[in-house]
C-alpha cells in the first residue's frame, strides 16, 4: 500500500468541511473520513473514490440529522425538556436574556 493522504471534501447542504484520507492499494483506492466512521468505501479510481465519498458523506450526515430531530421530538413529547422551557421563561420574566 503507498502511503496515506488526505484531502479536503465539503458538504454543499450542511456547509462544512471534512478531511478525507485516502490510499492507493494494489486494487484501486480506498477512502475513509475519520470524523465520520460510517462513510468508509473503496472504488477504481481516485476520482470516483473521491465523488463516491461525498455522497456518502451527504447520507451519513442527512441521517444523523433525521436521529437527531426525531430525538428531540420524543424527548419533547416525554416531558424531557420542560425544566430548561421553565427555567428559560423565568429567565425572560427577569429579565436575564439580550435580544440578538
Amino acid at each position: 500500500m503507498k502511503k496515506i493522504k488526505t484531502v479536503e471534501i465539503r458538504d454543499k447542504v450542511f456547509e462544512e468541511t471534512y478531511t478525507v484520507h485516502i490510499q492507493k492499494n494494489s486494487t484501486g483506492w480506498l477512502g475513509w473520513i475519520p470524523d465520520v466512521p460510517k462513510v468508509k468505501c473503496q472504488e477504481s479510481t481516485e476520482v470516483g473514490l473521491l465523488k463516491t465519498l461525498e455522497n456518502k458523506l451527504h447520507e451519513a450526515l442527512v441521517a444523523e440529522e433525521e436521529a437527531w430531530e426525531k430525538q428531540f421530538e420524543e424527548d419533547v413529547k416525554a416531558g424531557k425538556l420542560e425544566k430548561l422551557r421553565q427555567e428559560a421563561l423565568e429567565d425572560v420574566r427577569a429579565g436575564r436574556f439580550k435580544y440578538l
